[in-house]
């Protein structure tokens, strides 16, 4: 294996399938997933050899996501939010959407959705503000389909 760990990482992406492979049992010790592509491994393997060379998450850090994980999976359990939630993206992910020639922005957070300053309950309420009409948020951002969204 190469000398420093930005030595290895800049390697990565030069290596096959076969070699990425290779490298993961070497790194991990046991057989990679089957059905893996080279981006996966490589990011994979990058983690890897940081994690190596520097360490893994720290306790706290790995509190903290079993903290949400276990609220996550509480969460899921209940059939009201798990169908409420079902279409919608991860809190801190951004949904753009353009409507009249005019680009917006929303951004998904734990509880609810921020546009322009404002913190909306609903994707529904959002698309409504932007149109002025009632719309299926999910649908207006792309989330469901739907034929008649439609600028």
């Amino acid at each position: 294996m190469s000398d420093t760990v930005l030595t290895q990482l800049a390697e990565l992406p030069t290596l096959s399938v076969g070699e990425l492979r290779g490298r993961w049992r070497s790194l991990y010790g046991t057989e990679p997933p089957a059905s893996c592509k080279s981006q996966y491994l490589i990011r994979r393997l990058a983690w890897r050899i940081q994690e190596l060379a520097y360490g893994g998450l720290s306790e706290s850090a790995q509190a903290t996501l079993k903290q949400v994980a276990d609220e996550d999976a509480a969460t899921a359990r209940t059939p009201s939010s798990r169908k409420r939630e079902m279409n919608l993206p991860v809190a801190g992910t951004r949904l753009v959407r353009t409507w009249n020639g005019q680009r917006h922005e929303v951004l998904v957070a734990r509880d609810g959705f921020d546009f322009r300053g404002c913190r909306y309950r609903s994707l529904s309420a959002v698309a409504k503000a932007i149109t002025g009409s009632h719309r299926s948020g999910p649908a207006f951002f792309g989330l469901k389909a739907s034929g008649r969204e439609t600028e």
